[in-house]
């Protein structure tokens, strides 16, 4: 099992010790602000599993069905897990209508605020090792993983305050109010996830500044060739697809021609961690005098 697998799999145990507290923290408190919390929770522990289940598929080697490999599976799991979020949205708004309609008092024992402290806490080292590895690694599951359970730290400190003002200054509704606006910024946070992943299955280019990179190497190391025209790239989990038409003279033999195109596909690898090159050749009747130019 690889590093990111292993990451993977630490969210499912995080998420369940985070869920666990959290409930705690609300049977302690009757909060429903905290109630909606913990529902979140649920949705942490199932998207932990729908990541940890598309990184042991993206990491399959490709086969005779999927030649170009799995790794877009870490999209479906960010897809999965916005569509959840978005759920939980939605059925915290149901308990926050009714928590506003039927306002109830609060107990604020101490240890309740204290263990749904330590549950946000935990789940904020989590969160920040998640984001991190997941760029490191450029895994969509892992950055999503990460950025999600980042908004649910947001989340919980602005729930803590909420329930302590609701408590301290005796307006309970405040504490309903608190919940709806967690289920605004779950929902938000979902119809993020979902966008990014969308963009993945879209085939999305790579970054501007990736696509500048590409046109470097390209035409600092394509010596002997005249032009590369028609850049296209996409991006399928961790791998950067790079596509092109590389102009040669004429009469250049096969052998240099693709003596060209072996250093500039180990120059592309060495500039970006697991590109997937292909390089069609064209003589120089098919020059456009656009694109890039090789110095």
């Amino acid at each position: 099992m690889n590093r990111t697998a292993r990451l993977a799999l630490g969210s499912i145990v995080i998420g369940v010790l985070v869920l666990a507290l959290k409930f705690a923290a609300y049977f302690v408190t009757g909060s429903v602000a905290l109630f909606s919390d913990a529902l979140e929770s649920i949705i942490n522990v199932v998207a932990a599993v729908a990541a940890f289940v598309a990184l042991w598929v993206s990491a399959r080697p490709a086969d005779t069905n999927h030649p170009y490999g799995h790794t877009k599976a870490e999209y479906f799991s960010a897809v999965i897990e916005g569509v959840l979020v978005v759920i939980a949205a939605l059925a915290i708004m149901r308990e926050a209508y009714g928590a506003f309609a039927n306002p109830k008092p609060l107990d604020l024992p101490l240890a309740g605020l204290l263990v749904s402290a330590a549950a946000s806490l935990l789940n904020g080292v989590w969160a920040t090792l998640l984001a991190r590895e997941g760029r490191l690694r450029r895994s969509p599951a892992l950055t999503a993983d990460g950025k999600h359970l980042m908004a649910d730290v947001v989340t919980s400190v602005g729930v803590l305050v909420g329930v302590i003002l609701a408590s301290v200054t005796g307006v309970t509704r405040l504490d309903a109010v608190l919940a709806g606006l967690v289920a605004l910024n779950v929902l938000w946070s979902g119809w993020g996830l979902v966008r990014d992943s969308v963009s993945g299955l879209m085939d999305e280019a790579a970054p501007a500044e990736t696509v500048q990179r590409i046109r470097e190497v390209i035409s600092t190391h394509a010596e002997g060739a005249l032009e590369a025209h028609d850049v296209r790239t996409r991006h399928a989990g961790r791998v950067t697809f790079v596509e092109f038409h590389l102009v040669v003279p004429g009469d250049m033999s096969v052998r240099a021609a693709h003596d060209i195109c072996d250093r500039l596909e180990e120059e592309l690898k060495r500039e970006l961690e697991d590109a997937a090159v292909t390089i069609h050749v064209e003589p120089e009747g098919k020059i456009e005098h656009k694109g890039v130019l090789v110095l």
